[in-house]
This record gives C-alpha cells, structure tokens and sequence, in this order.
C-alpha cells in the first residue's frame, strides 16, 4: 500500500498530477482545492495518498493531510458514491466543509459538488452522520499538512536533528486528540447529542490547538449553551 508520496511536481493536468521520487515517476489524482494548493513545478511536494486497486486499473488518489484521507475513505463507504465523486466532494467544500455539512444535514451543501444529485447527498448524510463525529473529534491530530522535504529532490544524507524533531510533534497531536476525544466523551456524557458535541469541541480545537479537556469542556458549553 502507498500510504504518502514526496517527490517534485513534475507536471499538472485537469485533475491529476505527476511526481518524480528519484526517477520513478507517479500520476496522482488529486481534487481542485488540493491542485490548486500545489507548489510550480519543479518543487518539492508531498502528499497522503490511497490506492484504488482494481481488476483492470490502479489509480492513486492525493491529499494534503490525513484528515482529507479519512474523509475520502468514509465518503466512499456510502453506496453510489465512488472516488470521482468523493473527490468532488472534497474539492467543493474540503474537509472541515463535510463534516460541517453532514453533522448539520446540510444536504444543498454537498449538491453544490459537481455530479452529486439530491438522492445521493441525502444517502451521504443518512449514513455518515453517526460517524462523523469521530473523525471530526481527530481532526486537530489529523488536520496536519504532509511534510514537504527537499530532500527528496536532491538526495541528501540523513539528518538527525530532524528526525529527533518530529518525536515532539507527534507527541503533541496525539495528546490533542486525546484531549478532544475526552471533552467529547464528557458532554455526551451530560446529554448532548454527539453530532453537536463533536462539532463544538472541533470548533474550539480548531481555534485553541493548546487547549486542554478541561478548556476544551467549558468553551464547548458556552457555544453549545442556548442563545437568548
């Protein structure tokens, strides 16, 4: 499985791209959004990737963090909606955009994608409503960009003090998402609904990443509290 390519962009299309890794050249397919995000080529980029295995075609598919991916995977889950129209998806409102969308059963949100009907957008909320919740609660651990290296580019010996580097950063998501899966647990635990609970405490993540349970918990209430 091909699970991240880093390489330099070596040319663009409509809706896919091509990334040399020391030679070996790879066609990814990738939303608007994320083409549009991409360096000029001949620069270095780097990209979550899922592969599409089947009888008489593999296709890869790209995203810029891990988050997209999760979402991708999910969307594709849902009966009719294959990787062109996920991708769509993706490209029109992005991953935060979904999962506002489908916790709120914003269905005209989701029609806005190119190819999606209002049968199919209505299917899409029905069955990932329940479970956006949990891929929403990752979203601060999982909202990081691939890391781009030059290295990849022009081949470099091992750097040390980067590897010893990102030991902190993992270390540091993950604790976020324990954080975040906490508050989530505890307004559930109070009665909230998880789709509500796991919007509100995605919303303060998003604009406090420091925040711990206990902070994560009162901000959560005061926009989950009634509006006079």
């Amino acid at each position: 499985m091909i699970g991240k390519i880093s390489g330099r962009l070596d040319w663009r299309g409509g809706d896919t791209v091509l990334i040399d890794v020391r030679g070996v050249g790879y066609v990814v397919h990738v939303s608007d959004r994320t083409l549009a995000a991409l360096p000029g080529l001949g620069e270095a980029v780097s990209l979550y990737t899922e592969l599409l295995v089947r009888e008489d075609l593999l296709q890869l598919f790209g995203f810029p963090t891990m988050l997209e991916k999760e979402w991708h995977k999910l969307l594709m889950t849902v009966q009719g909606v294959g990787a062109k129209a996920s991708m769509a998806i993706l490209g029109t409102l992005g991953a935060e955009g979904v999962g506002r969308a489908i916790t709120l059963g914003d269905q005209r949100a989701i029609q806005a994608a190119p190819g999606v009907g209002p049968k199919l957008a209505q299917r899409i909320i029905l069955e990932l409503k329940s479970k956006a919740g949990s891929v929403m609660a990752m979203g601060a651990s999982l909202s990081v960009t691939a890391e781009v290296d030059d290295s990849v580019i022009e081949p470099l010996a091992p750097a040390p003090a980067k590897k010893s580097a990102k030991a902190p950063a993992l270390q540091a998501g993950a604790t976020r998402a324990a954080f975040a899966a906490d508050a989530l647990s505890a307004l559930m635990n109070l009665g909230y609904g998880q789709g509500d609970a796991a919007q509100a405490v995605a919303t303060v993540a998003g604009e406090n990443p420091q925040a711990d349970t206990a902070a994560l918990i009162r901000a959560a209430l005061k926009l989950l509290a009634p509006k006079a």
